[in-house]
């Protein structure tokens, strides 16, 4: 090598050196940051009416002695008087905060109230009356978020601020380092990537019936809620619940449960997770069923469990269908079949009657799986339906705009009795 060659690479050595490696990149990103409510006004916010409010969005529903108590997320449950299916009228409202779900056993209606577990006396189904609160039973549970970014995790786990209510989202600035020769080293850095890391985001008789849509579902004297990745257990064999086990990681982002014979049925984004409860404080495993990723619903009858998948939402993928599984054998699942539809959601099932809402409701003859499809009973189109009750030949469906019920003692003749507007 010459000496002008030498001189060439010495200087360039030498701006090598006098550039730093490293270079400080700046971004922007949205965030959902929590809104806080004292500890103490969150928990005095439960209030009873008799006066009815208007049904503002579809919930979660309980069908008990002749009522219906619809929750409306996060604001409370509205009271149903339905003895006449027919004419359904809005009879009173029990305001509170954070309630998603409902479970109803011997006159006693059990709610979940964000991180807390409430519970009301029921003797008058129409005027219910607050017994009592158990604190923090849900410690993960938040509210839910009307868009895709996270949540500020570091302020969300401050205790000392009160009980997360809402959310707020923020746009915000954010710097992280940047190797300034990532060409020259062979790598490349996504940009996105380290965006996301640097923010730190990190995405009837005496019990009541509920929907398939359900998070909560009664066994003997036990309550099962499903909340995020956990399963609970509460004991209800006095007047007031007790947390009967630890909370058990069950993982798959549950979000629905079912209660057959001595199982739990779990729906979550990946499939189907069955426990046995036969020991009710010590629930146990058995197996799983795995399907496209996608929300789901599980319903059972006779050994065969029902499973919706669909697309569109927060639990990805593009998959929509009603998939028959056989659980007579409950450590071996099999799947019979499975079929494809538009945009499935909770189902129900009355002795081999299937209702589905799916463009609609869809009503089949489900006594052979196989033929399923060419055993349509019945197709009401004009309505996003969201869950189902299936009770005594009366169908109740909760839809987008309204709470809607059949008759279905004619399965060749199923006939429109009501629609209670919702939203309007």
């Amino acid at each position: 090598m010459n000496k002008l060659n030498y001189l060439f690479l010495f200087t360039g050595l030498l701006m090598l050196n006098a550039c730093s490696e490293f270079v400080e990149e700046t971004y922007t990103y949205k965030i959902n940051e929590p809104v806080f409510m004292s500890a103490a006004e969150f928990r005095n916010s439960v209030k009873v009416s008799r006066t009815p409010r208007e049904i503002k969005k579809q919930g979660k529903i309980c069908f008990y002695k002749d009522y219906l108590y619809i929750s409306e997320p996060d604001k409370g449950i509205h009271i149903v008087n339905n003895a006449d299916p027919a004419n359904p009228k809005l009879t009173g409202f029990v305001e509170i905060m954070g309630n998603a779900d409902i479970a109803i056993k011997n006159d006693v209606l059990y709610a979940d109230s964000y991180i807390d577990l409430v519970w009301f006396d029921i003797t008058n189904p129409a005027l219910p009356v607050l017994q009592g609160r158990k604190e923090s039973v849900f410690p993960t549970a938040i509210p839910p978020m009307d868009n895709f970014y996270g949540y500020d995790y570091e302020q969300c786990s401050d205790k000392s601020k009160g009980v997360i209510v809402g959310w707020e989202l923020k746009e915000k600035t954010g710097t992280y380092t940047k190797n300034r020769w990532w060409w020259w080293r062979g790598g490349m850095v996504d940009d996105m990537y380290m965006a996301n890391v640097e923010s730190g985001t990190k995405n009837s008789g005496n019990t009541g019936i509920t929907g398939s849509m359900a998070r909560f579902s009664l066994y003997k004297d036990y309550l099962f809620t499903v909340m995020n990745n956990t399963l609970a257990v509460f004991d209800l064999s006095n007047q007031t619940p007790v947390v009967a086990a630890d909370s058990i990681y069950v993982g798959w982002d549950v979000e629905t449960i079912f209660s057959y014979k001595d199982y739990m049925f779990l729906g979550t984004p990946r499939g189907m997770l069955i426990y046995s409860v036969s020991n009710p404080v010590k629930p146990v495993y058995v197996s799983s069923f795995t399907h496209f990723y996608g929300c789901d619903p599980v319903v059972v009858e006779n050994d065969t469990a029902y499973v919706t998948v669909r697309s569109g939402n927060l639990c990805g993928q593009n998959s929509n269908e009603l998939i028959v599984v056989d659980v007579s054998n409950v450590k071996q699942p099999k799947q019979i079949v499975s079929y494809a539809m538009t945009s499935p959601k909770g189902l129900g099932i009355d002795n081999g009657t299937l209702f589905l809402c799916d463009d609609g409701l869809k009503v089949y003859d489900a006594r052979n799986p196989m033929i399923l499809m060419a055993r349509q009973l019945a197709h009401y189109k004009g309505m996003d339906g969201y869950d189902v009750i299936p009770f005594n030949h009366t169908l109740m469906m909760i839809a987008d705009d309204g709470i809607y019920q059949y008759d279905y003692t004619d399965l060749k003749n199923i006939k429109q009795l009501s629609k209670l507007p919702i939203g309007q």
